[in-house]
């Protein structure tokens, strides 16, 4: 169930991006190459963060070396709980399977910044209004959290801190969204070149963690043809919120 709302929550976001939010940017007459740039921009800062990120945590676990695939070929690599998984079977000691848990905090909170500024961009482009697609983008990127959220808070309690410590630990790394949303509202405000690269920015970090992230999640998670179906169903369901 988790992996078809997941990839429904990719499609919707897919009819989001792409028929509104980089429809918009065009729109803005900037220029095809200004929007066509931001929107790689996009993709390469979530790119570079995801791989960073990976290239500092990874040599925690032994299994992951020269030998090992360049991608994540399993869900708990994908959202980083196999450091976690790692400590747990070696019983390792509580302040390890702690950082676990931070870690994958902080993987969260890097790429939480420019899924935030999706939110704001949309926001922006419809003139100061909460439109349908910002409101169903804030909707589907909390749904997206939930399973990584979970991810985080369980090492969290593991490693010895209390239940509601780590939900507001973990509810913390959603902070950065915040950040982005409004720094993609900001960006958006201050004229058509603004608003063209806040829209052409997020459009892309989205396209990344749909395509990098949330379509291989739910992949992983149910090896099925269910999800690419599911997803089918989400960008049809967009292109009604959209356009209905």
């Amino acid at each position: 169930m988790v992996s078809l709302l997941l990839s429904f929550a990719g499609g919707v976001m897919l009819s989001v991006v792409c028929f509104d939010l980089i429809t918009e940017a065009i729109e803005t007459d900037v220029g095809l190459g200004v929007v066509i740039g931001s929107i790689a921009l996009g993709v390469a800062v979530i790119y570079l963060l995801n791989y960073w990120i990976d290239r500092k945590t990874n040599p925690e676990v032994p299994h992951i070396d020269e030998n090992h695939p360049k991608t994540a070929d399993d869900l708990n690599e994908l959202i980083h709980s196999d450091h976690f998984e790692h400590h747990y079977a070696n019983k390792d000691n509580k302040f390890a399977m702690f950082i676990a848990g931070v870690v994958m905090a902080c993987a969260i909170a890097l790429h939480n910044v420019p899924e935030g500024m999706t939110i704001g961009a949309s926001y922006a482009s419809n003139g100061g209004a909460m439109g349908s697609a910002a409101i169903v983008l804030a909707i589907l990127i909390g749904l997206h959290n939930i399973p990584e959220g979970m991810a985080v808070s369980v090492p969290l309690i593991s490693g010895g801190m209390t239940k509601w410590k780590a939900v507001l630990m973990t509810a913390l790394s959603g902070v950065p969204t915040m950040v982005g949303a409004l720094l993609g509202y900001l960006l958006g405000d201050i004229g058509a070149m603004g608003l063209a690269l806040s829209l052409g920015f997020a459009s892309g970090a989205m396209l990344y963690v749909v395509f990098g992230e949330i379509l291989p999640q739910a992949i992983l998670m149910y090896h099925s043809k269910l999800p690419a179906f599911s997803a089918i169903i989400g960008m049809l369901v967009g292109l009604f919120i959209i356009f209905a």
